[in-house]
């Protein structure tokens, strides 16, 4: 009987130290999920978009070099079959300098106007909201991104919404809102890291007689 009692008092004893080893090291062991901080997006690429215009319901495809260090963008639309009376041009926007060149695509009229807008880089500003992580995509073909806003603890709406992927952070898709109503999306794809060609940024000889005001874009 005492050889019983003296061998649960040990089991005790073992269960007790147990019990105390797994409490200390959940004070001491555990750790708090790390924030989402943003990714770090590319500096230098070249690809595509399509810019969609909630105002006008239009949709506009162009390839994008984008030069961050330099703040500059250069917009060549694409041509999608034969749209009657419609002009496309290329869009040279150096930022550093306030300066936007609209060049038409056949006759290569130029305008230069000035730049008023602010440089907006496309990436995730330190600042931002995390929204939600999650896939595009479907078993077997799946990319993982992050969702990010402007949105505050004080503003339940956001002006801004971009997505990013969690490798590589490159830009997906952004979109803008102004006065309660989304007015562009724009996404991306087929994007190259670097500039291949830097000279596209060097608007052509017809920009020496620019005219001082934006071409439309129609007849």
């Amino acid at each position: 009987m005492a050889n019983g009692v003296t061998g649960l008092r040990g089991s005790l004893q073992r269960l007790l130290l147990l019990l105390l080893s797994g409490a200390l090291c959940l004070t001491r062991c555990w750790t708090p999920l790390q924030p989402v901080v943003p990714c770090q997006a590319p500096q230098q690429w070249e690809g595509r978009t399509v810019l969609y215009d909630h105002n006008t319901g239009r949709n506009t495809r162009a390839v994008v070099s984008y030069d961050g260090p330099s703040q500059r963008i250069r917009v060549l639309e694409e041509r999608k079959g034969l749209i009657p009376c419609k002009k496309f041009f290329e869009y040279i926007y150096l930022y550093k300098d306030a300066v936007l060149f609209q060049i038409e695509q056949v006759t290569k009229l130029c305008s230069k106007t000035v730049l008023s807008e602010p440089w907006d880089p496309y990436d995730i500003p330190d600042n931002s909201t995390y929204e939600d992580q999650y896939y595009i995509g479907g078993p077997g073909d799946q990319i993982m991104v992050q969702e990010w806003s402007d949105r505050k603890s004080a503003r339940k709406l956001e002006n801004w919404v971009g997505v990013y992927t969690v490798k590589d952070c490159y830009p997906v898709q952004e979109t803008y809102t102004k006065n309660y109503s989304v007015t562009t999306s724009t996404r991306f794809f087929d994007l190259k890291l670097g500039i291949s060609d830097p000279s596209v940024f060097t608007p052509p000889s017809t920009c020496q007689t620019a005219q001082p005001r934006k071409m439309r874009d129609e007849c």
